[in-house]
C-alpha cells in the first residue's frame, strides 16, 4: 500500500509499470492506493552475483523447480530491462527494483521509508 504522494509519482513516472487501486483505511483521513507491480522481469546476472541457488526435484517442490533459490549479493543484467522503470524480478522474488530516476524523485519529495540498495 502505498500514499497518494507516491501513487502520483509512481503514476507519472512510470506508468506502463505499475497499476494503482485506491483502498479506504480504517482510520485514516488520506487517500491510499494498492500498489501491483505490473513488470516482472527475468534479468539477474547469475555471473556476477555472488552466489545463486535454484530449486532442483530433490526440493519436493515441482511447481518451482528451475526457480531461484536463493540470490547472495544480487547483481542484475541492465541489458535486460528495457525500459521498465519499476518491476520485480523473475523467480519468487519480493523487492521492489525501481531505477535511479525513481529512486532520486521518492526522495527528493520527502517519501521515506524505502530501503535502496544498488543491484
Amino acid at each position: 500500500m502505498v500514499s497518494e504522494r507516491v501513487a502520483s509519482l509512481l503514476r507519472e513516472l512510470a506508468p506502463d509499470d505499475v497499476q494503482l487501486f485506491p483502498v479506504a483505511v480504517e482510520g485514516e483521513t488520506q487517500p491510499f492506493f494498492l500498489l501491483n507491480v505490473a513488470r516482472e522481469i527475468r534479468c539477474i546476472d547469475d555471473e556476477a552475483s555472488e552466489e545463486v541457488q535454484y530449486f532442483t526435484e530433490a526440493d519436493g517442490l515441482p511447481d518451482k523447480v528451475g526457480r531461484y533459490r536463493s540470490v547472495i549479493g544480487l547483481r542484475i543484467d541492465k541489458s535486460k530491462v528495457g525500459a521498465a522503470r519499476v518491476f520485480r524480478l523473475w523467480g519468487n522474488f519480493i523487492p521492489i527494483v525501481v531505477d535511479e530516476d525513481i529512486k532520486d524523485a521518492l526522495e527528493a519529495n520527502g517519501i521515506r521509508g524505502g530501503q535502496f540498495e544498488e543491484v
